[in-house]
């Protein structure tokens, strides 16, 4: 692709013939002073054009994408229900953990899950979204999971944007913080954190209830 014709500064050296070399020697100095500016000039518009007209690359008014230039920062609680128990579970373990480590850490096992998020700790809550994403055991020594999931909203001015997090969440812990690592629809350009707490936990059937309070930036 060709660049669009610019008119980049000229340089002219004129040489000056004087009688005595003082006069010689000064306009030598203005004249190498005027070289060095316009070489700076010059360098300083290749670099713009560069930087502006890469044929990938322009900025936007926030505006056209129906961002805000003010901020918001924000309190949700959710509660998610997840079921590995049953005809019909939310969450399902799609790689077992290596033997070694079967009884142990899990590590090494990989699942995925599609829990419901409510307004109340309850199962029959209202339900306001759906927690979506996978998890990993990455600890030979603890029980330690990697997660990377969305929230997926359903509600009000809310219904059809999302949140993602991912990060580490050390179970043995009783908060655990995982980052808010973007979002979609009203969450655009979203940054924060969120506390996680497990208010029950079946140990026959590791189904639980978790308490989220996501605080959020966007």
């Amino acid at each position: 692709m060709l660049l669009p014709p610019y008119k980049y500064p000229c340089i002219h050296i004129t040489l000056f013939t004087q009688s005595t070399s003082s006069n010689y020697n000064t306009h030598q100095r203005t004249m190498a002073t005027q070289f060095l500016k316009s070489l700076l000039l010059l360098s300083t518009l290749t670099l713009t054009i560069s930087a502006e007209y890469t044929g990938f690359v322009g900025t936007i008014d926030p505006k056209s994408i129906g961002i805000k230039h003010k901020k918001t920062l924000s309190h949700f609680r959710f509660y998610w229900h997840e079921v590995f128990s049953g005809e019909n579970p939310t969450s399902v373990r799609i790689i077992p953990a290596l033997p070694k480590y079967n009884t142990t850490t899990t590590f090494g096992s990989v699942g995925i899950f599609d829990n419901a998020l409510t307004v109340g700790p309850e199962v029959y809550s209202k339900v306001v979204g759906k927690a979506e994403g996978l998890f990993a055991s990455t600890s030979q020594t603890q029980l330690d999971l990697l997660l990377i999931f969305n929230f997926a909203l359903t509600q009000g001015k809310y219904n059809g944007s999302t949140i993602t997090f991912t990060g580490r969440s050390p179970l043995s812990e009783k908060v655990r913080e995982l980052p808010i690592v973007g979002g979609s629809g009203v969450f655009k350009f979203a940054t924060g954190y969120i506390e996680s707490r497990t208010l029950s936990f079946d140990p026959q059937t590791r189904n639980n209830t978790v308490q989220f309070d996501v605080y959020i930036y966007y």
